[in-house]
């Protein structure tokens, strides 16, 4: 009886440790670092599976999915702009998996995106304004696209690269929807001028960043980086432009051909519950969540009160359009001297 009662115990340990090894996955991070820890930490302890990350920006996460194409080390990319979600699946590198939370989120995220990714989050662009650096400058404060282009700003804007970076792409493709794409990239190069030599960052959140840090009296980033950087008691605000400002909606989708798919659809399942995508806000991400189960964040930025434009999810995440935009920017702006 002792005998079988071991067994069973060894079997039972057996059992659970294999249970925990068909959870493991690992993923890439598209999001912020400390919100992935997390988010990390809760599907070890609800399912005993160890889900190790990498972070990186949304134009690394699509470089490294194409170089890894004939054999992937990821699950699942967790978080970055749209328009990666949109290539990604196009190119086949993603594959798409309607999660059990699907008519939990909000029909309208799920009406964009159709079926090219799943919603996570959503979040307006704008600007992350150090009201502090502009007095010392007796400066007004930016309040629309135009006015970054001033050179009263000279050396005091930052954006992020859209080499690296989903920020900086929608920025660019919300500039070209609003005002017409030759017409964009007028101001693009305006702004450059006013754009110091570290002023370009790889992630989006880098701008805010450096406006928190008073390098920079304007930060172009998502709204809600700004509030986070508010949050941690830096003198900024977040500023939306008057004619209007782009969306992002923040995927998370399943790696083609990953090393554990079954790991990968049980994590989208997770980070989809109320209960996980609460943890956002408690690592100060404060993005507005797909499942319209979760509750907003007081300090999220109501897009109520925002002129949003229709942005074009679909058109703008096409692989070559990306791919156009993102090297006439880089040819035709960035090279520039600034004046």
């Amino acid at each position: 009886m002792r005998r079988m009662k071991q067994i069973l115990t060894l079997t039972l340990f057996a059992t659970a440790a294999t249970a925990g090894a068909q959870g493991n996955l690992t993923f890439v991070c598209g999001a912020q670092a400390d919100w992935c820890q997390v988010v990390a930490n809760a599907y070890k302890k609800e399912t005993g599976g160890e889900a190790k990350f990498l972070r990186l920006s949304a134009g690394e996460s699509l470089a490294r999915l194409r170089a890894e194409k004939a054999n992937p080390s990821f699950d699942v990319l967790f978080g970055g702009t749209g328009d990666v979600h949109e290539a990604g699946t196009k190119e086949k590198l993603l594959t798409f998996y309607k999660p059990k939370a699907w008519n939990e989120l909000y029909p309208s995220l799920r009406k964009q995106v159709k079926d090219a990714y799943v919603p996570l989050y959503t979040g307006a662009l704008g600007f992350a304004v150090n009201d502090t650096v502009l007095k010392k400058r007796n400066l007004p404060a930016p309040t629309d696209w135009p006015d970054l282009g001033d050179p009263k700003y000279k050396g005091l804007v930052a954006m992020p690269n859209p080499n690296t970076s989903g920020t900086a792409y929608t920025m660019i493709t919300t500039l070209i929807q609003i005002y017409g794409e030759d017409q964009a990239f007028a101001l693009l190069k305006k702004i450059h001028n006013n754009v110091p030599r570290n002023g370009y960052t790889r992630p989006g959140s880098g701008a805010a960043f450096l406006a928190a840090r008073g390098e920079v009296a304007v930060g172009v980033t998502f709204l809600h980086d700004a509030v986070a950087q508010n949050v941690r008691g830096f003198p900024v605000r977040a500023v939306a432009p008057k004619a209007g400002t782009g969306t992002e909606i923040g995927g998370v989708s399943l790696v083609t051909d990953g090393p554990n798919a079954a790991a990968g659809k049980q994590f989208i399942d997770f980070v989809l519950k109320p209960e996980t995508q609460k943890l956002a806000a408690t690592v100060e991400s404060f993005q507005i969540q797909s499942n319209a189960k979760t509750p907003v964040a007081a300090a999220s930025p109501n897009l109520d009160k925002i002129k949003l434009i229709d942005y074009d999810f679909g058109k703008w995440g096409e692989s070559a359009t990306r791919a156009r935009i993102i090297s006439r920017w880089t040819k035709e702006v960035f090279p520039l001297p600034r004046r």
